[in-house]
């Protein structure tokens, strides 16, 4: 969990979940959000990826992220269990 902290922390990586949100993308689909470089965004999305946070799939040439909502599932569960009213 402490890996999914970590991912939210950084404002970038909270607006590429906002961006997945919409729908599954490629890389240069995602960058068109950004005025970052290609390698920062490369580092941002490995942060997502190994929080399980965002699933990659390869479609031939390209790699196309998507929201692993299991996680956020697990996340929510947190909050509730610790901030939650009994």
């Amino acid at each position: 969990m402490d890996t999914v902290f970590k991912a939210l922390a950084d404002t970038n990586r909270r607006k590429i979940l906002e961006i997945l949100k919409e729908k599954d993308m490629t890389v240069g689909e995602i960058s068109a959000h950004f005025k970052i470089t290609g390698a920062s965004l490369s580092h941002h999305l490995n942060i997502l990826k190994k929080s399980n946070l965002v699933i990659s799939q390869r479609e031939g040439q390209f790699i196309r992220y998507s929201l692993n909502t299991s996680v956020f599932e697990e996340v929510l569960k947190l909050f509730i269990t610790l901030f939650g009213k009994e």
